[in-house]
């Protein structure tokens, strides 16, 4: 397959990880753009050291950029990429079905996950970034029943006809569009698109630190991507890390 201009496709088989396979040929001077796709994962991985279910038939890559820009500001690409990403879907899907964006990094249609990404940098001596990889997992032909947050797949939600090859070629094309809406205008554009398919925002949410829980109404984004949760006693905690989850009535 062939993608935008601007990307390079390496397509492997079976491999441990795209995101290992990609931060070595970055490591070894793999331009911005290029692109790494397996069509399976032996040790694919999401947040935390989570192992991600690497079926056969779903989509599994990762994007290699070279933002040079400092590793807090690098990190509003999740943002970009979930946006892109979650129009990609909304192009493909049956328009009755909503795709909505988890903080920090989750796409759900329908209120199950149907993507995930995960983000690996390394630093320059000046404070910038010598390349950040974007490891991204799709549901395309099937998904995971036995996973802690509800699943589903591309073709589960209405679109059995899509292929992989083509959800990746249109989100490159939209990963570079909003990309350069980034790069042109800093993150108050990726904030409000982002949070236009937020889900839970104005709701009481959960978020489950590394030493303990809140809950409190989610009230957006800080200006660098923090979540901004209002607690019960008028307290408002920003947080930079952390799983949301949405409590039951």
């Amino acid at each position: 397959m062939t993608l935008p201009n601007g990307f390079h496709l390496i397509e492997l088989g079976a491999v441990g990880s795209t995101n290992d396979e990609a931060k070595s040929l970055a490591i070894n001077g793999a331009n911005d753009g290029t692109v790494v796709r397996a069509a399976s994962q032996t040790a694919g991985r999401g947040r935390h050291g989570r192992t991600w279910v690497s079926e056969l038939g779903n989509l599994y890559f990762s994007l290699l950029v070279r933002p040079a820009c400092p590793p807090q500001q690098a990190v509003q690409l999740s943002f970009v990429t979930a946006v892109a990403l979650a129009e990609t879907l909304s192009e493909h899907l049956p328009k009755t079905v909503p795709v909505t964006c988890k903080w920090p990094n989750d796409i759900l249609v329908g209120c199950k996950k149907i993507a995930g990404m995960l983000l690996e940098s390394a630093p320059l001596g000046d404070g910038a970034l010598d390349w950040l990889v974007i490891g991204i997992g799709l549901n395309v032909g099937g998904h995971p029943s036995d996973v802690m947050y509800p699943a589903t797949s591309v073709h589960a939600a209405g679109a059995p006809d899509v292929a992989a090859d083509e959800l990746l070629a249109h989100f490159c094309r939209r990963f570079a569009h909003w990309r350069t809406i980034w790069i042109d205008g800093g993150f108050p554009p990726i904030r409000d698109a982002w949070l236009t398919r937020a889900v839970g925002l104005g709701k009481e949410i959960g978020v489950n630190l590394a030493s303990a829980a809140i809950t409190g109404i989610f009230e957006g984004l800080d200006e660098q991507g923090a979540l901004i949760v209002l607690r019960k006693d008028g307290e408002r905690t920003k947080i930079t890390a952390g799983d949301v989850f949405f409590p039951t009535a």
